[in-house]
C-alpha cells in the first residue's frame, strides 16, 4: 500500500511518526512522511537511510520556542494552546493543508497526528480513509475517569464533566479550527475536542497500557497500541569514552533533562540541576543546554551530555529527572528508572501523576515553585526507596513485553482489508 503520515509539532510529536513510518515501511508498504517541524529540524538524512520518503512543510517556521516558553510558562492551558496555536500553527495552516491534500491525492490511506485536522479535511474531499494517532489519552473521554483536574464524582457526573469540558473546548477554539473548513465549505464536525481532533475510523492511541488501565471504556474507534519507540539512532549511537569512564568510576548517576524547555530557560535549569545535586549528594548527568558547562566535560561528580538518543544511557542510570513528557515518560520507565517529574505544563502534570500513581515517581514538583532544595528531597527520597526502585523495574518488564508499532500495524493492515 501507499501510506502518506504527516505529523507536526517539536521533536516529541515526530519520533513516534518516526518510528510508526519506519515500521510500516519494514511491512512492505511505501511511506511518505510530511513533517511541519516547529523547532526547524530537518529528518530528511535518517528517513533516506530508512527508504522514507521525506518532505518539510513549510521548510521553516518562525517560531521562536524558547521565547514563547518563557512568556507563556504561567498561561491557563486552553490559553496556552491558543497562543501556541497563533505563532506555530494557524500561519502556516494553508501550506500544511496544500501539503495535506498533495499526500491524500498521491496514497492510498493517509495517518495524521491528532491535531492535523487538515489532513483529515483533505482525506475527507477525497473519500480516502484517514487514521490518526494520538500521543496522550488525557483529552479521550472516559465516564470511569473524569478530565484532568476534574473532581472524579463517579461513572455518571463524569460523563457530564467531559461534556463539559467539550463545550469548554469548542468556546476557545472552534472558531479558528473551523476557518479551513469553511472556506472549502465542508461542514465541520460538532465537537472539537472528541469530533474534530482525531480519525472517526481508527485513532491509535500511542501510550503503553500500563498507563491507561481503564480503556475499555474509551469509544471503539480509539485503539491503545502503545509507545511507538523510535530507535535507530540510538543502534547508530556510542557513549563517548570520557562518559563510559564516568560510568564505571562510581555508584549509576541521576539523569536530569527538561528536554527542548531548557532552551527556553538554560540559565536557570543548569543553575538548578547543579544545586541540585551538590544538596543530593549523588553523581548525575545532565544534558547541558548552556555554553557554561560545554558537552562531554565534567565537574566532580556530574557529566555533562548533549543530544543524544535517551534510552540506551537511561539504562545506566538509576533515576531521571525530567519534564514529563510522553517520550521521556515512556523511555525513563521502559529502563527500568524511576521518575522524578518537574513539569512545566498540564499535559506534563497530567504525565507526572499517571508516574505517581503506578508507584514509579514521588510527588510532582510544579516548575512555578521548584527550588533545589526541593528537587534535592525529591532525589533523594527516590534514591533511597527500594519499593519505587522495584517497580520500576517491574514496570520496564511490562513495557519491554508490549511493542506497539507491531500492534499500531496489526491494527492498520485490519483497516485496509476492510
Amino acid at each position: 500500500m501507499k501510506i502518506g503520515i504527516q505529523t507536526w509539532g517539536s521533536n516529541g510529536d515526530i519520533r513516534p511518526m518516526l518510528a510508526l513510518a519506519d515500521g510500516l515501511r519494514k511491512a512492505g508498504h511505501h511511506v511518505t512522511l510530511v513533517v511541519s517541524s516547529i523547532d526547524n529540524h530537518s529528518y530528511r538524512v535518517i528517513c533516506e537511510q530508512l527508504g522514507i520518503a521525506y518532505r518539510q512543510v513549510p521548510e521553516h517556521i518562525d517560531f521562536d520556542m524558547p521565547d514563547f516558553a518563557q512568556r507563556s510558562f504561567r498561561m491557563h492551558p486552553l490559553q496556552w494552546l491558543r497562543a501556541l496555536l497563533d505563532e506555530a500553527f494557524f500561519p502556516y495552516e494553508q501550506d500544511v493543508y496544500q501539503a495535506a491534500q498533495q499526500l491524500v491525492a498521491d496514497n492510498d490511506y493517509v495517518i495524521g497526528h491528532h491535531f492535523l485536522y487538515p489532513l483529515r479535511l483533505a482525506a475527507q474531499r477525497l473519500h480516502k480513509p484517514f487514521f490518526s494517532v494520538t500521543l496522550c489519552h488525557a483529552a479521550i473521554p472516559n465516564p470511569a475517569v473524569p478530565p484532568f483536574r476534574f473532581p472524579d464524582l463517579g461513572f455518571h457526573i463524569n460523563k457530564l464533566s467531559w461534556r463539559l469540558l467539550d463545550t469548554l473546548f469548542n468556546w476557545a477554539l472552534k472558531k479558528p479550527l473551523c476557518r479551513l473548513w469553511q472556506e472549502a465549505r465542508v461542514t465541520p464536525p460538532d465537537r472539537m475536542l472528541t469530533g474534530l481532533l482525531s480519525s472517526e475510523q481508527l485513532n491509535l492511541v500511542a501510550v503503553d497500557p500500563l498507563f491507561c488501565p481503564s480503556f475499555e471504556h474509551w469509544q471503539v474507534h480509539h485503539q491503545v497500541c502503545g509507545f511507538l519507540n523510535f530507535t535507530v539512532d540510538a543502534q547508530h549511537w556510542t557513549i563517548p569514552d570520557s562518559l563510559n569512564d564516568f560510568l564505571d568510576n562510581g555508584v549509576a548517576p541521576v539523569y536530569m533533562t527538561f528536554g527542548s524547555l531548557q532552551q527556553a530557560m538554560p540559565d536557570w535549569s543548569m543553575d538548578l540541576f547543579v544545586e541540585a545535586v551538590t544538596l543530593a549528594g549523588c553523581r548525575a548527568i545532565i544534558q547541558t543546554s548552556s555554553a557554561r558547562y560545554p558537552a562531554d566535560s565534567q565537574i566532580d561528580q556530574i557529566y555533562f551530555i548533549g543530544r543524544h538518543p535517551h534510552q540506551p544511557l537511561f539504562k545506566r542510570c538509576t533515576a531521571i529527572v525530567h519534564h514529563g513528557g510522553a517520550g521521556t515518560t515512556h523511555s525513563a520507565t521502559r529502563s527500568g528508572c524511576p521518575s522524578v517529574v518537574v513539569p512545566f505544563m498540564d499535559e506534563q502534570l497530567f504525565w507526572a501523576r499517571q508516574l505517581q500513581s503506578l508507584g514509579l515517581a514521588g510527588k510532582p514538583l510544579p516548575a512555578k515553585k521548584v527550588t533545589a532544595a526541593t528537587l534535592a528531597r525529591a532525589i533523594q527520597a527516590i534514591l533511597d526507596s527500594k519499593t519505587i526502585g522495584n517497580k520500576a523495574k517491574q514496570a520496564s518488564l511490562a513495557l519491554q513485553s508490549n511493542n506497539g508499532v507491531e500492534r499500531a500495524i496489526h491494527l492498520l493492515e485490519a483497516q485496509f482489508q476492510r
